[in-house]
């Protein structure tokens, strides 16, 4: 049960260290183009104009992912959690109907045994 509990954690950060290091990378390559670039100004402009929408969208897309999957996961464990307290709920009525079992053939033996004149 507690590796259950703590995958969500982990899936949360590998997707929060993937978003990361795309914003990273994209920022790394717009940098080294601008450097690197044997074009005019004007169409080095547009290119970095195009690779930010690109990673805008990649970076968009990758958080949309991440929620999907936290929507999923927590919509899963609150199903388990609501199956256990179902569970735990039944197992209470179980032993309490038992008890009440074992009250009510003692008190019949004990009235049986104990006469009330009449």
């Amino acid at each position: 049960m507690e590796n259950q509990n703590q995958e969500p954690q982990h899936n949360g950060s590998n997707a929060l260290s993937f978003l990361t290091g795309v914003l990273v990378g994209g920022l790394a390559g717009a940098a080294t183009m601008l450097l690197l670039a044997p074009q005019s100004g004007q169409k080095t402009r547009d290119q970095i104009q195009n690779k930010g929408i690109e990673l805008r969208d990649q970076a968009t897309e990758t958080v949309e992912d991440a929620m999907t999957q936290v929507r999923r996961t927590a919509q899963q464990i609150t199903g388990d959690v609501h199956k256990k307290a179902e569970d735990l709920q039944q197992r209470g009525q179980d032993m309490f109907d038992e008890q009440r079992e074992r009250l009510s053939t003692f008190v019949e033996r004990r009235n049986k045994d104990i006469k009330i004149p009449a």
